[in-house]
């Protein structure tokens, strides 16, 4: 199969830019024609591979979730659902996707099997939701709870975007105040403080040094950030343990190891509820909360969990071995355990963290703004000293 790019016209006359895997373009055109377009040109994408799903926003997934569970619950067939959403979505790519799942299903396949055909957009915690909605017939309540799942990811991520916005924007100005100090200002202030004559105090002499490097040596300051950053995700990807010790000791660090902490548990706690409620078994619900908590060393204490669980240990035990998970989590668990209502104790685990962690990144943006105007102040503060100090003391030895 290839991937082509394709201009189409639609039945009001409309003009169609799109993407769509054929194996030539007369199964193109036939394709097309299925989804009620007719083909103006046609020609193999540059872009190789699968890549259809890539451009699916988050919120354009959350719709496509909402809009069928809306329909499916009104007992419109899941073809004609889909149909519906391929002709009222605005993007290209979504629709490709939609199209491709309904042939999938014209041919015989499941809606599960459909989306499975498209990993990109549907991951595999999704698939297998939806594939236990149809097993158990509750495809509607699996559709609204995913709604509500993709709605708290897209939440958290908007969140943190805007929690970092303005430290990011306030540590780049310091960047750039200091670059400037260094390169530009400081030099031409050395030249004169030379020219007097006089030895300068030992900060003055340090600040000289400082700038030298940054003059001569600007371009590996610059590149040491990106070079470092690369070589670390080389050795984490040909190194797996140094890859989950370095994820064990985020959990560790001050001030964003908390967040960091908070979110990954309310990431699986929020997924393992929404799995197990769905009819999905502990141990498959393990596995594929694996995947999604973003978190090596959390991982690996979910994998262990799973094994000593497929061993005959007891959910809460097996937690407590992995010495990863917190007093409240395991509280809940044995809770959950014992009453039979493990997805409502989840649920609650998620309420709780997902409360904290909106509160965490609130004052850590309210702490994050001072810290960095006070680095920018001393390093303001440490030019002005450095280099006005020698000046005062001529100054106060001339005798006028």
């Amino acid at each position: 199969m290839t991937l082509y790019s394709y201009k189409a016209i639609d039945a009001r006359g409309a003009r169609r830019l799109g993407r769509v895997d054929a194996a030539n373009l007369f199964e193109l055109e036939q394709r097309l024609a299925r989804m009620g377009l007719d083909l103006v040109d046609g020609a193999p994408s540059r872009a190789t591979g699968r890549s259809l799903g890539g451009g699916v926003k988050s919120q354009e997934l959350i719709n496509f979730c909402f809009h069928l569970e809306q329909l499916v619950h009104a007992g419109v067939p899941i073809v004609e659902s889909l149909a519906d959403l391929r002709d009222s979505t605005d993007s290209p790519r979504l629709r490709d996707v939609v199209s491709g799942v309904i042939e999938a299903i014209e041919g015989g396949s499941s809606l599960s099997e459909g989306l499975a055909a498209f990993p990109e957009t549907f991951g595999k915690v999704f698939v297998s939701l939806v594939r236990s909605g149809e097993q158990t017939g509750r495809l509607p309540e699996v559709l609204r709870s995913l709604t509500e799942s993709l709605k708290w990811e897209d939440e958290l991520v908007a969140q943190t975007r805007k929690a970092i916005l303005y430290p990011a924007f306030a540590a780049a100005l310091i960047v750039a105040m200091v670059f400037f100090l260094m390169i530009y200002l400081v030099p031409q202030l050395t030249a004169f403080l030379r020219g007097l004559g006089r030895d300068v105090p030992l900060q003055t002499r340090l600040l000289i040094m400082v700038s030298g490097v940054f003059v001569d040596y600007w371009w590996a300051i610059l590149a040491a950030p990106f070079v470092a950053w690369g070589g670390l995700r080389f050795a984490t990807k040909s190194n797996p343990a140094l890859a989950t010790e370095i994820d064990r000791r985020k959990l560790s660090l001050p001030l964003l190891g908390p967040i960091l902490r908070k979110i990954t548990l309310a990431r699986f706690a929020s997924s393992f509820a929404l799995m197990y409620s769905s009819g999905i078994t502990v141990l498959d619900a393990l596995r594929s909360t694996e995947q999604i908590v973003g978190n090596r060393a959390m991982e690996q204490a979910l994998r262990t969990a799973g094994q000593q669980i497929a061993e005959g240990k007891g959910l809460t035990a097996a937690f407590e071995d992995a010495q990863i998970f917190p007093p409240l989590v395991l509280r809940m668990l044995r809770v959950g355990e014992n009453t039979g209502a493990l997805d409502t104790a989840l649920l609650n685990v998620s309420y709780f963290y997902n409360r904290e962690v909106r509160e965490a990144i609130a004052e850590l943006q309210t702490l994050l703004g001072p810290v960095l105007i006070l680095i920018l102040g001393a390093v303001l503060f440490w030019v002005i000293v450095a280099v006005f100090g020698p000046l005062y003391d001529v100054l106060t030895k001339i005798k006028f």
